[in-house]
């Protein structure tokens, strides 16, 4: 049978208002009162609501985490990244996803009426900015994990590299002797995909060498979308592939190999991310690495400051890529 608060104040004859003074650590009580209560719930073996101290001393030691879905393939990194942070502080983390759209966001929505949580990790659902930033306005303590909008965000933010990443990549292939890439990016919508666009083409116009504007995919960061960009390509000469993400990469190398060419001999590919099918792709794929699990575990760590009193940053915290060299590119 479950012990409850009530069961304590009656056997040891005090209110459940007294109960829980003691519960929370209150010095206003007479210690002969407070020792009487401590004894009764070591003889019960009463064991509080962690949810109802945390309430009762005005916070929850739960922190809410927003992610568009868990199927975008660097998702499970950057989750792992921040709930290492959260557990070794003593906090939970609860997880929402916008996957049912509407229905995900008005669920989300009575959570924070509730106040389920001391603070939110968000990685940004399209078109929910807006709301995000009243939430953050309103006192809600936020920290936006891979910012991908354009202007300067409404609330403190972890990102990385994307433009010089993306440029690292153009200066490895033209290193090599690759001056007609096809380029493979990610929706045009994203902040990151502008970057990586941009970062590119800044190592090929230093070396001379404009994009063809024939050879860029607009692609959505899947497999399928790799193999569409080098098949809608055959012909065209392409001697390498700059894909957005790492599963895109691997599909545009599965299509040039069916093709009938040879990956690095023919055409060397280089993905971003650096995901764990990256190393074991055939051949081994080259790839902007992004540090994403340090990105969840430092946007993390920025609340947990904050819970113990500091002030949340005003500039985006930035964690810098780097460029993996593996068989896609070299052949070694």
């Amino acid at each position: 049978m479950t012990i409850t608060i009530a069961d304590v104040a009656a056997a040891a004859g005090v209110s459940k208002t007294t109960v829980s003074r003691v519960l929370n650590g209150k010095d206003d009580l007479d210690a002969q009162t407070a020792d009487r209560v401590r004894r009764v719930i070591a003889e019960l073996g009463y064991v509080p609501s962690a949810r109802a101290v945390g309430l009762a001393r005005g916070r929850t030691r739960i922190v809410g985490m927003l992610v568009p879905s868990l199927t975008w393939p660097w998702m499970g990194e950057v989750l792992q990244g921040a709930v290492d942070a959260m557990e070794a502080a003593g906090y939970g983390l609860l997880l929402f996803t916008v996957n049912r759209g509407e229905d995900s966001m008005r669920q989300f929505a009575q959570q924070v009426s509730a106040r389920a949580f001391d603070g939110l990790l968000v990685v940004e659902p399209d078109g929910q900015t807006g709301y995000i930033a009243e939430l953050y306005a309103g006192g809600l303590p936020v920290v936006l994990i891979d910012d991908r909008a354009a202007r300067r965000p409404m609330f403190p933010s972890v990102g990385t590299t994307n433009r010089s990443g993306a440029r690292s990549a153009g200066e490895h292939l033209i290193a090599l002797g690759r001056h007609r890439p096809l380029v493979i990016t990610g929706k045009v919508t994203f902040g990151c995909t502008r970057e990586r666009v941009a970062g590119f083409a800044d190592a090929y116009a230093q070396a001379g060498l404009p994009i063809d504007p024939a050879l860029v995919f607009e692609g959505d960061f899947s497999y399928r979308c790799g193999r569409e960009a080098v098949l809608r390509s055959a012909g065209t000469g392409f001697d390498a592939v700059f894909a957005h993400n790492d599963l895109s990469a691997t599909g545009a190398m599965q299509a040039v190999v069916e093709s009938g060419r040879t990956v690095p001999g023919d055409v060397a590919v280089v993905g971003f991310d650096d995901l764990p099918l990256a190393a074991h792709a055939q051949p081994p794929l080259s790839t902007v690495r992004q540090p994403l699990r340090e990105m969840g575990d430092a946007a993390a760590r920025l609340l947990l400051a904050h819970f113990a009193g500091a002030p949340l940053p005003a500039n985006p915290v930035t964690i810098p890529t780097t460029f993996v060299t593996r068989e896609s590119t070299t052949g070694r």
